[in-house]
């Protein structure tokens, strides 16, 4: 238990200075200046293109989506998850050692090319998490989690990151075994992670980019503005590709039938769903209490 307790302080501690050298040393992998510079990237392509006109640049809920992308993606951590996730992975490695194993890689893929290995790391990736995008809408319990980030009634580029911090934990964990078994680690992902960062930026975002053939390889905002889309031909949802759209049209779940700019957005009743930070974080677990 010492060794586990060790492992939640070094995670503290470190997950802070990590967090001071972020801000201090702003440097070409650097999480943070990443995520601000595509930020105000698609903002300003808003404010130049804006595809909805009459949809105002600070648009509802613009400040509230700002704090969700900082919270997801840096403050979650320091609260706890990286902690949590370090424990959660020495915790797995200890009971694999029981049978004797090392660890899950079952390919090498090290001794590929750099490019080869990432992408690779993408296109595995984004196929477990269309996968696990599914799950979510497919599973009662998740849905409730995931109804945040459907609850958005405008949309724009921080849309993107405003999710319930129990998405992150179904998502690492369902791609840590598969992952692992291919040999990657934390480090492989910064190029990978900061290319779906921007594409994800821009498929929530007020632009409309004309894909061309490219439509069948890369979603887009107009592609993604019907995953968002209030009333949908399908119970469980469409368009579930977070940065690749193949999987959509190669598994049949691809709706586009038409331009969607002026779409109502959300879900049944969404209009009573919580408004503010709190409220919705608290929410699944309340509605579940009371139901």
């Amino acid at each position: 238990m010492n060794k586990y307790f060790n492992i939640a302080i070094d995670s503290f501690t470190g997950y802070w200075n990590y967090l001071v050298a972020e801000v201090l040393h702003p440097s070409w992998h650097n999480y943070l200046y990443w995520l601000i510079g595509l930020s105000l990237f698609c903002w300003l392509l808003e404010i130049i293109f804006p595809w909805r006109k009459q949809q105002p640049l600070i648009r509802k809920d613009f400040w509230l989506d700002g704090f969700y992308m900082f919270f997801n993606f840096f403050l979650f951590s320091l609260v706890g998850y990286n902690a949590i996730s370090n424990i959660g992975v020495e915790a797995f490695n200890d009971f694999i050692g029981l049978f004797g194993w090392k660890n899950l890689v079952a390919i090498n893929i090290q001794s590929f090319p750099v490019w080869l290995q990432l992408l690779v790391l993408f296109v595995v990736k984004d196929f477990i998490d269309w996968n696990v995008h599914r799950l979510l809408h497919r599973s009662n319990f998740l849905w409730e989690f995931h109804k945040v980030h459907h609850s958005v009634e405008q949309m724009g580029f921080a849309a993107h990151l405003r999710f319930h911090w129990m998405e992150t934990i179904v998502y690492r964990t369902i791609e840590y075994v598969p992952l692992a078994m291919i040999g990657f680690g934390i480090n492989d992902f910064i190029l990978v992670h900061i290319f779906t960062i921007a594409i994800g930026h821009l498929n929530h975002s007020n632009v409309s980019i004309p894909m061309g053939p490219l439509k069948y390889l890369l979603n887009s905002s107009q592609m993604h503005i019907w995953h968002h889309a209030k009333h949908l031909p399908a119970r469980y949802g469409v368009n579930f590709g977070l940065t690749l759209s193949c999987w959509d049209y190669l598994f049949g779940t691809v709706h586009w039938p038409r331009d969607g700019r002026d779409e109502a957005l959300g879900f049944e009743r969404s209009e009573i769903f919580p408004a503010t930070f709190l409220k919705q974080m608290t929410y699944p677990f309340i509605k579940k209490t009371k139901s």
